[in-house]
């Protein structure tokens, strides 16, 4: 019977892919699946779930549902966390002309799919937003104060979108393949907004259609959201301000390179002036402390989505430092060949800046964190 059922629902189409980003929610899934069943039938639709290594063995829980079940993909990540860039991997792994992203701990109301799906497939619909601020929709049971954040982080987010959205910061939303497509090599994947990613980017205005649903208290699991929210979404309405101009993380990494000149200042001044140390070991030890300063920084802010640890953590302070260092001498080689030039001495200071910034920042986003883009 089981094999009978599971040649069935193979050999359906699917016209729905419904991907979603888990972190410690094993408890969760067999309850999602139960629910996606009764609402969305035996067959027409897949799942996948995108684990970032979750410590509880949600990935093992979705594969041994996978096995008796074709419907149900499991895509584990090793290394790295970001609900958004889960979201683009999980779309970018389904079949289906139409995908939902929709959260794990069964917060979304998944009565609500087919509804959406609807809208997409007879109503002409781009993307269908499930919301909680249009009528009908709520936000549960949240406090004054995150009721206020979340007010503020929509009217942000409206800042950088050139069409009216009621709720702009939804992590429940569902759009046809085509859009995905024809954003998708140019979205941030920053922070855990992937809606809104998805809203700035679009290359033209988007049909897009509500439905409206309470949002429900969490069942079990870990929220993927952190105390670094705030700093993710900042980061994301400034790539999508001006990122095509200049690199949001190139920006955070001067950012965090301004921090290190007032943390070498600071140990510099009380070496030399409080310890009244020489000025050679004052300065080596001021430029070692802010490099060590700015890996920290760079590591949990900048570059949080590869944040290093353990071992991986030394390797990369060394070679962060190998890089900062001949990074450091292109600094004053390239200063002090203008100067000779009879360049004026600020315009030849802020080459040798911006020559030592990008060469640390290329080298570095290559060799200690791991990758480019």
């Amino acid at each position: 019977m089981q094999s009978e059922k599971a040649a069935l629902i193979s050999a359906s189409p699917i016209r729905l892919s419904i991907v979603v980003p888990t972190f410690n929610e094993a408890f969760n899934v067999p309850e999602l699946l139960r629910r996606l069943n009764d609402v969305l039938g035996c067959e027409g639709w897949e799942v996948i779930f995108v684990d970032d290594d979750s410590p509880d063995q949600t990935a093992r829980v979705v594969r041994e549902i996978a096995r008796t079940d074709c419907r149900v993909r499991c895509l584990q990540r090793i290394g790295r966390r970001g609900l958004s860039s889960a979201c683009i991997e999980g779309m970018l792994a389904s079949s289906a002309e139409n995908i939902a992203v929709m959260d794990g701990d069964l917060q979304h109301d998944e009565t609500i799919l087919p509804a959406m799906l609807k809208k997409i497939e007879q109503g002409g619909a781009d993307l269908v937003v499930g919301t909680r601020y249009a009528g009908g929709g709520s936000v549960g049971e949240w406090d004054e104060s995150r009721k206020a954040m979340s007010r503020l982080a929509t009217k942000a987010g409206r800042a950088v979108l050139r069409q009216s959205v009621s709720d702009p910061m939804s992590g429940f939303f569902m759009l046809k393949r085509a859009i995905l497509d024809s954003t998708v090599r140019r979205l941030s994947g920053l922070g855990y907004k992937i809606l809104l990613d998805i809203l700035a980017t679009a290359p033209s205005r988007l049909q897009v259609a509500e439905v409206p649903f309470r949002f429900r208290g969490r069942n079990a699991g870990e929220s993927k959201l952190d105390t670094m929210v705030i700093w993710e979404f900042g980061m994301l309405l400034a790539d999508k301000k001006f990122g095509r101009y200049l690199p949001v993380r190139f920006l955070a990494f001067s950012i965090v390179g301004g921090l290190g000149v007032l943390v070498h200042m600071a140990v510099l001044g009380a070496l030399l002036k409080g310890l009244e140390l020489s000025f050679v070991i004052s300065q080596s030890a001021a430029a070692a402390t802010a490099m060590v300063s700015n890996f920290g920084i760079n590591n949990i802010l900048t570059y949080r989505d590869r944040r290093l640890k353990g071992p991986a953590w030394i390797r990369g302070l060394f070679t962060f430092m190998l890089a900062c260092s001949i990074g450091a001498l292109a600094n004053v080689g390239i200063a002090s060949y203008l100067f000779s030039s009879r360049t004026q001495w600020m315009l030849a200071g802020l080459a040798g800046i911006l020559v030592g910034a990008v060469w640390n920042y290329v080298i570095t986003q290559l060799y200690t964190w791991g990758k480019s883009g």
